[in-house]
């Protein structure tokens, strides 16, 4: 397996981008946690509601709107990923520098343009 990447914004729904990028990330060898609204399992892995301890995660992936977010600040530093994506729509200046003074890397980018680029 490659690098782990959390999704943040995770859905049962194949019609959100959330969706499609778990995947993308699956097909391409990444493995993942999911953190959405409501639990479930989506290609053999959970999808939790609770902010638990993932480890080694590599890449943190948001799905939801910039004020959305704020519950979600504290625990992505904490879990200290080498970066944040921000996809179309979730963009958040004030989190990004934010984090960028944690030493944690920010992308305004798509996940799913990254994976299909080879810039993943």
């Amino acid at each position: 397996m490659k690098n782990k990447t959390l999704i943040i914004g995770a859905s049962l729904n194949p019609e959100r981008y959330s969706y499609k990028a778990a995947a993308k990330l699956l097909e391409n060898g990444h493995d993942i946690y999911m953190l959405g609204n409501k639990a479930g399992t989506l290609f053999d892995r959970e999808i939790v509601k609770e902010q638990t301890s993932c480890a080694d995660v590599d890449t943190v992936t948001m799905y939801v709107s910039a004020k959305n977010q704020v519950s979600y600040y504290d625990y992505i530093i904490s879990l200290q990923p080498r970066r944040v994506i921000f996809n179309p729509g979730t963009e958040n200046t004030a989190f990004a520098e934010n984090l960028n003074s944690h030493g944690i890397k920010t992308e305004e980018s798509c996940t799913l343009v990254l994976l299909a680029t080879n810039s993943y």
